[in-house]
């Protein structure tokens, strides 16, 4: 049975840390973006971290940072691992040596196929640190806006082969308890990545609706097959 990993992204608060990973997160995320409504500031960070049990992993998420801001930022936090949301081109993760990279991707029909083949061929030239791409659906909101993905197009370039030779596919964009499942189910993601969908307002999250989500992902893994 795969195992589908699963990050609760925007947190804000400790409790919200210690809650997910309770709850069997793998990981957290939290926004360094001013202009986002859940941008924290390093001394908020320092105690989200802190509320983390072992092998639950922090992870910084940035928006059009310079490399240097970002690595210095990680440094102070002692962060591994980072989330790159904005345009950032294959040369920022390159610079970003000792930090393990996520890049956001932007999904819409019409470019999806062309930056996944950018991406293939800086893979192939060297970029070691590039561990995934989280599918985040087109919006002016830099995460966590509540938008559904676009499925359908996600589901049709796996089909057609346009993830092979990629890092891992992280799914994300909409996603909540009551549809995770369908697109852990469709999509067969690494991970599935939520904001909005398990918050009881923004930038507090619902132990209740964590809890929900990681069961629906939990009985989709269970459930076994992937769909057409």
């Amino acid at each position: 049975m795969q195992r589908t990993r699963i990050k609760i992204c925007g947190v804000t608060r400790p409790e919200d840390a210690a809650t997910a990973a309770r709850a069997g997160a793998d990981a957290i995320g939290m926004i360094f973006y001013p202009p986002a409504p859940r941008n924290i500031s390093p001394e908020r960070a320092r105690a989200i971290i802190e509320a983390l049990p072992p092998f639950v992993t922090p992870v910084g998420v940035f928006v059009d940072a310079s490399p240097e801001e970002i690595l210095d930022q990680a440094a102070v936090l002692g962060l591994r691992t980072v989330q790159l949301n904005g345009a950032e081109p294959p040369a920022d993760v390159a610079e970003m040596e000792g930090l393990q990279v996520i890049k956001a991707i932007r999904v819409s029909r019409a470019t999806l196929a062309t930056e996944l083949n950018t991406w293939r061929t800086a893979i192939a030239r060297g970029l070691p640190n590039l561990i995934g791409l989280v599918m985040e659906p087109t919006t002016e909101q830099a995460g966590g806006s509540g938008v559904a993905n676009d499925w359908p197009a996600i589901a049709e370039a796996i089909n057609a082969g346009a993830f092979e030779g990629l890092p891992a596919l992280i799914a994300a964009g909409g996603l909540r308890a009551e549809t995770v499942a369908d697109v852990v189910t469709r999509i067969r993601p690494w991970a599935v990545d939520v904001s909005s969908g398990v918050e009881a307002s923004l930038g507090a999250k619902s132990p209740e609706k964590i809890e929900a989500f990681v069961r629906a992902v939990r009985e989709a893994d269970a459930a076994g097959t992937v769909s057409g």
